[in-house]
């Protein structure tokens, strides 16, 4: 077993109410802005942690998607997923509830679309993200296939 880590830095300036930040992946991978207000509300234009958890999500299960596919002897000529995270604010604050995940595979070879049920559950169940939040947060997914 290979150990490693990751990380990302906020580097913020100013009060919470009118201050605003930037988060940088430590592999120089992407560098988004930040600020409270839209974080509490609406985004526009300005990550949320619930933007960047949808991200994770959508990357591993995507990815993941199409390792599986691949295992089982097919091929895509494309996977898309959306990840939409659905949290609830109140007086506790911002708490997430739970991840719905909508895969679409383009050009399904190999294997019969009517395995992608069983194929989306195994990517589901070994996704990373997934295994993180199962527990605290409802997950679901839907894989289609289209030509």
């Amino acid at each position: 077993m290979a150990t490693f880590t990751r990380h990302a830095v906020l580097d913020w300036s100013g009060d919470v109410m009118h201050g605003t930040g930037t988060i940088s992946a430590g592999t120089g991978a992407f560098s988004v802005g930040a600020s409270f207000p839209r974080v509490a509300g609406d985004p526009t234009g300005v990550k949320t942690p619930e933007e960047l958890l949808g991200a994770a999500h959508a990357i591993c299960y995507g990815v993941g998607l199409r390792s599986a596919i691949a295992q089982r002897g097919g091929t895509a000529r494309r996977v898309k997923v959306t990840a939409t995270i659905t949290a609830d604010k109140g007086s506790e604050g911002i708490r997430i509830r739970a991840s719905h995940l909508v895969g679409v595979v383009e050009g399904l070879n190999g294997i019969p679309p009517a395995s992608l049920p069983e194929v989306a559950a195994a990517t589901e169940k070994g996704c990373t993200i997934s295994i993180a939040l199962r527990g605290s947060v409802a997950i679901s997914h839907d894989v289609t296939a289209t030509d």
